[in-house]
């Protein structure tokens, strides 16, 4: 790793930008689907369950791209594998199966069903 965006230390500054940028990514792509759930009157448990489900994708798939653009799409991948050594700590919530698509649109569908089951329950 003799590139400089492949340091050490620009692996610590992306991850601080990317845990930075989880919360409030997290409830702007939340409340649209939390505002569904209280129009339909939902329980408060299914409604911040499913906005979380619903949210978590878009905001992985931005955290993503900022990856992306920060190292170019052929070095992510040691990103990935610098996190990989840190699993219970800093590389926690971005392990590289969540990054795949099937994860997300699997994560986007369950908070649908949840939607549905509620306006059907309701």
């Amino acid at each position: 790793m003799t590139e400089p965006e492949l340091s050490r230390s620009n692996f610590l500054r992306i991850n601080l930008i990317n845990w930075s940028l989880t919360v409030p990514m997290l409830f702007l792509f939340a409340w649209p689907y939390y505002m569904v759930c209280q129009w339909f009157e939902f329980n408060e448990l299914y409604a911040f369950a499913g906005s979380l489900l619903f949210a978590f994708p878009f905001m992985i798939t931005i955290l993503h791209g900022h990856v992306t653009m920060a190292l170019g799409a052929l070095h992510r991948h040691h990103y990935y594998d610098w996190l990989s050594r840190y699993p219970l700590s800093i590389g926690f919530m971005f392990h590289p199966v969540m990054f795949r698509t099937r994860f997300r649109l699997a994560l986007v569908l369950i908070s649908l069903v949840i939607l549905l089951v509620g306006i059907l329950a309701g």
